[in-house]
């Protein structure tokens, strides 16, 4: 037998023997009392893992809620998994029962690839709290406020590159998205190609979230043995690149950081997430924990916002995928800008309350095709019985919110792109903010108030500066398409064939500027 046929008929045999212990130690450890949810048969040893939607699992457990009802329980090997479809029971659990379901599940990967750090993560205890509360500071709702101008800036650059390059609007969006966040968290002015510091740490991301597969974090959790296999080892290849991912996230997290730290040593320093915090906790951190803390918090906060599939940019694709797919949506948008602004300035900030039509947009893009359709996963803390159904301590909770969205009691033809559903029949806002898309209870997301002004920012101007349409063959008949989505854990717009034009006649940089001052 070839040497490399044994090896990996070794490791087969390793994992079948640790699978079976697996099981009857799953089996042994059942209890008398309330019973789990309901749920797939599971396949004796691995679990669910037969006919789930690989590439989109969120489209699986959506039909599971159909048969098993919102709360269904399913197993992958030793790892217990809770999926919610329902939004009322994830306002119970994640919400009102915060002190249990704030974990979240070990991924054995994020510490191979270097990810530990991630405030994302973190597991529930002090190290979280310390991240959660240095977040907080930087983005509470009225630190969130003095970020406006910054965002406003940054728009009118992103309006300048559609006008200049339009064809390239996706490396647009994904600047705009990058610079907010380099802005707001080091004070670091970015450059529109070639930047150097960003240049880093896409490298790091782009190899990390390679390797941040959930199925393969359970199986090495279950048979950490794995790990200790050298990387020639048939099959542990994967090692190798979680070793250059280390190395690269290692530069992320210290270079600029020690940016600020070398402009707050020359007295050139301007306000931003890590000098600030880094004033309120001088001369009170001996150990250099809280320093280590909003280095490690800081790199979160960018991974959140710039990490593929770009979570900021990601959300604005979408809208202009919408837009281009339902032009009387987009008609009707730029008409409510019209009736406020008229076409001699751009909106700003001041304008937000007289046009929900806008807002209304914002909340239908992030439920129409939410970025991170399977939820964030959280862990219970504690066992739980909820509704007659036993949870276990430990159990991975994954937030189904794409079945939440396609909820049709509240939203009658998901499928549709329709913004109406957010407004009264007086044309206000309801209190429906489809705030699911940026998670629940204490793993909320800390920046959302900082990526809600990003992304009303940037479909409001877009839309007073721009149209969006399909693009035209050589006959001048439009090229109709049918949209594709990338996969994984979170998912993002495939490129699609987009015509941007003008909305204001004979418009070129000069009159756009023109624009930009008139709003200022």
């Amino acid at each position: 037998m070839p040497s490399s046929l044994a090896a990996n008929s070794t490791v087969l045999a390793l994992s079948l023997t640790g699978a079976l212990v697996v099981y009857y130690v799953m089996v042994s450890k059942r209890r008398n009392g309330p019973p789990l949810p309901p749920g797939p048969s599971p396949t004796p040893i691995v679990g669910n893992i037969r006919g789930i939607n690989a590439s989109a699992p969120w489209l699986t457990y959506t039909k599971w809620a159909a048969t098993y009802g919102d709360l269904v329980y399913s197993r992958l090997l030793n790892q217990e998994i809770i999926i919610i479809n329902s939004e009322e029971v994830a306002r119970d659990l994640l919400d009102r029962r915060s002190h249990i379901y704030s974990d979240r599940p070990v991924i054995v990967t994020n510490k191979l690839i270097g990810l530990e750090f991630n405030s994302i993560f973190l597991r529930y205890g002090p190290k979280w709290r310390l991240h959660r509360r240095l977040l907080h500071q930087a983005f509470k709702q009225d630190t969130a406020l003095s970020f406006h101008p910054m965002q406003l800036r940054k728009t009118h650059q992103l309006l300048r590159g559609l006008l200049e390059s339009p064809q390239e609007y996706e490396e647009h969006l994904r600047l705009h998205s990058g610079s907010v966040i380099m802005s707001a968290v080091y004070n670091y002015e970015t450059v529109p190609q070639g930047d150097p510091l960003v240049a880093v740490i896409d490298e790091a991301i782009a190899i990390a979230i390679e390797q941040i597969r959930p199925g393969a974090a359970v199986i090495l959790g279950a048979f950490p043995f794995i790990l200790s296999l050298p990387s020639w080892f048939p099959g542990m290849s994967f090692k190798g690149r979680a070793a250059t991912s280390r190395q690269n996230i290692t530069k992320w997290l210290k270079e600029p950081f020690q940016y600020v730290q070398e402009r707050m040593s020359s007295g050139t320093y301007a306000p931003s997430m890590v000098s600030d915090a880094l004033e309120s906790w001088k001369n009170q951190d001996e150990s250099g924990e809280v320093t280590a803390a909003i280095r490690e918090a800081a790199a979160t906060a960018f991974m959140g916002q710039l990490s593929p599939p770009l979570p900021t940019a990601s959300t604005v694709k979408v809208f202009v995928l919408a837009m281009v797919l339902y032009p009387d949506v987009q008609e009707r948008a730029w008409l409510s800008i019209q009736s406020v602004i008229g076409d001699t300035r751009l909106p700003n900030f001041e304008d937000r309350a007289s046009l929900p039509y806008i807002d209304a947009v914002l909340r239908e893009t992030l439920r129409w095709h939410p970025i991170i359709p399977a939820g964030v996963p959280h862990a219970t803390y504690a066992e739980d019985v909820y509704n007659g159904y036993y949870i276990p301590k430990g159990a991975m909770i994954l937030p189904n919110v794409w079945a939440m969205t396609r909820n049709e009691a509240k939203y009658p033809n998901p499928e549709e792109f329709k913004p109406e559903r957010f407004l009264d029949d007086n044309g206000a806002l309801t209190d429906d903010t489809c705030s699911m898309a940026f998670g629940f209870g204490r793993r909320i997301c800390v920046g959302r108030r900082l990526a809600d002004a990003s992304l009303w920012s940037s479909m409001a101007l877009m839309l007073a500066a721009f149209k969006f349409s399909k693009q035209k063959d050589e006959r001048g008949i439009d090229i109709d398409f049918e949209p594709q989505w990338g996969s994984g854990v979170a998912t993002h717009p495939l490129p699609f064939p987009c015509k941007i034009t003008p909305r204001h006649d004979g418009l070129d940089m000069g009159k756009l500027n023109d624009l930009i001052g008139a709003s200022i």
